[in-house]
């Protein structure tokens, strides 16, 4: 518990750790580049992919016409558990993506959990070598599923894997089915099954869906004024700025500190860990919190956990714990804007963003200091 309360000292992520799934080292053969630990919002994808994902919703009913509810979020959640949305590739301007992404080789050699032969199916068209299979691109397509749901998305008469436009558009033909419903969890769930049969594969692309989702959303903050207005409007303004560990105060962003149980340092990056950037906000109408997450639940008028998400209003802080119930154990600090939305500083290598309130774990309630 000692352990627990230092690394909760000072406003941090949830403790999912650097390691990504044994089933997306299979699929990319990608190295540990943040997985789950990073991103969220629209920001932390290269405008030219999310190009290509806003494309594919445009053009996929010409192939699936009876598709329903395809939208990019659905696709971003895929790539980013796929690819990180190609990150670190350059992305011509017609989609070509370089240098190529290839998966490991599933020669059951044991790299990546890979266990299973896959035989050979292009002669190394797509994927690169004849002597057997990987999947390829930024939806890590299989060059056998490729070949039934490749299409051209950039109109240049070519359905390459390795294009942005071409990707997603057969992504999201794939995802589509025969045409299914995509608002229906249930359905949806079941395209996601289809692209991966794991359980913990949904979990996170969902995961990811609802945090781009949440990011896309316009706060409707029309008929809100006063203090309420003013701590969100100074909040919504610092969106994009970087997440820095110990980093924010009252006066603004700020370099943070060293470091996160995972050896993450704010100490040369200038933004907000979560409990920073509360603290500017409300100092904005002339309250001074306390510098920590938990220390801030003693603040104001508590809403515990059990009254659900649904008490929130406004304006309101948001806190996530290990132990809800237990505000000792509180970890995580964001600000409710409304509709299930929350303005988050969520972890190192992300920004200020917008999130659902459902993006960290552990809801412990909220507090209302207005």
């Amino acid at each position: 518990m000692v352990a627990l309360l230092m690394f909760a000292a000072v406003c941090c992520a949830a403790p999912v750790g650097n390691a990504i799934s044994a089933y997306v080292a299979l699929k990319t053969g990608a190295q540990d580049d943040g997985g789950i630990a990073e991103g969220g919002s629209a920001s932390d994808i290269p405008p030219r992919m999310l190009t290509a994902y806003k494309k594919a919703v445009q053009q996929v009913g010409k192939y699936v016409p009876k598709c329903q509810g395809m939208r990019w979020p659905i696709l971003a959640g895929i790539a980013k558990v796929e690819s990180n949305h190609a990150i670190g590739h350059n992305i011509a301007a017609g989609g070509d993506i370089r240098p190529k992404i290839y998966g490991v080789l599933l020669n059951g050699s044991g790299q990546g959990g890979n266990t299973t032969v896959v035989p050979n199916s292009d002669g190394g068209k797509w994927d690169g070598t004849a002597t057997g299979e990987r999947a390829v691109g930024p939806f890590q397509f299989l060059p056998s599923t490729w070949e039934s749901v490749g299409k051209d998305g950039n109109g240049d008469h070519v359905a390459d894997p390795h294009n942005a436009d071409d990707a997603a558009l057969g992504a999201a033909v794939y995802l589509c089915g025969g045409g299914r419903d995509l608002t229906e969890s249930s359905q949806l769930r079941a395209a996601i099954l289809q692209y991966n049969h794991s359980s913990e594969y949904v979990a996170e692309v969902t995961g990811w869906i609802d945090q781009y989702t949440a990011a896309a959303k316009d706060p409707g903050l029309k008929n809100l004024s006063g203090k309420a207005r003013t701590v969100l409007d100074a909040a919504l303004s610092q969106r994009g700025v970087p997440y820095s560990w110990g980093g924010g105060n009252a006066s603004g962003p700020s370099y943070g500190s060293c470091c996160t149980r995972s050896g993450k340092s704010g100490a040369s990056i200038r933004g907000f860990d979560c409990s920073g950037l509360t603290s500017y906000v409300y100092a904005k109408v002339g309250m001074q919190l306390p510098r920590t997450a938990a220390e801030q639940a003693g603040v104001g008028q508590r809403l515990p956990a059990s009254l659900g998400a649904g008490a929130l209003k406004p304006g309101d802080l948001v806190f996530f714990a290990y132990a809800p119930g237990h505000d000792s154990t509180i970890y995580h600090v964001g600000i409710y804007v409304g509709s299930g939305q929350m303005i988050n500083a969520a972890r190192p290598g992300t920004v200020v963003r917008l999130d659902s309130v459902g993006a960290m774990s552990g809801f412990a309630g909220g507090a209302r200091l207005l």
